[in-house]
């Protein structure tokens, strides 16, 4: 089976992770170990065949510090709710899934979202389903439709973040048409609330 050839500009970034990842494992960074690292890298990206991850090419730090910030404020607090609700409700704590659909069909990002949300305590993801991009969570504390939604509102917040850091210039678009819709939707009920 063949397929599209990818340009090296654009599987670079997937290259230079994995080299570190191999320095990592090795735990050696000597430019003898990385080189053939790289080699090796490069034998895994275009010799075996796996689903092509397709980047972006873009990745805009100005994004991707705040969003580590509010990983580690959401981490943190997540842990002591998690924490407090064990102490304070136990076995009488209700669960559900909650499925949400996310707005990219991109498998690098669905993975992404998937794992920043799985890493912080209180939900898990246990079901992906690529075919329309939804996401089966596993949540504790939820007892009504508002919690559910509240879930939802979260995760399509953590996916727009990562939109923003990485995304591709068509999921990126499709953000700001919805925020620019958004903003005038508020801005119409705040007119009518006058």
């Amino acid at each position: 089976m063949t397929r599209e050839r990818i340009p090296f500009i654009t599987e670079l970034p997937l290259i230079i992770w994995l080299v570190i990842v191999w320095g990592a494992l090795w735990q050696d960074f000597s430019p003898g170990n990385l080189i053939f690292g790289g080699l090796i890298a490069y034998a895994v990206a275009n010799l075996l065949y796996l689903p092509p991850v397709e980047l972006s090419g873009r990745f805009n730090v100005l994004y991707a510090v705040p969003f580590v910030g509010r990983f580690i404020y959401k981490l943190v607090v997540a842990s002591f709710e998690v924490f407090w609700l064990s102490l304070t409700r136990g076995p009488r704590l209700v669960n559900a899934v909650v499925a949400v659909q996310l707005r990219s069909q991109s498998d690098l990002l669905v993975t992404t979202t998937g794992h920043a949300l799985s890493l912080i305590p209180g939900s898990l993801v246990i079901e992906v389903d690529r075919s329309t991009s939804t996401l089966y969570l596993h949540c504790l504390n939820i007892e009504t439709p508002g919690d559910a939604a509240k879930i939802r509102s979260d995760v399509r917040a953590t996916e727009a973040w990562l939109i923003r850091i990485m995304g591709t210039r068509d999921d990126l678009a499709l953000l700001q048409t919805e925020d620019r819709f958004a903003q005038e939707n508020d801005n119409r009920e705040g007119g009518v609330s006058k």
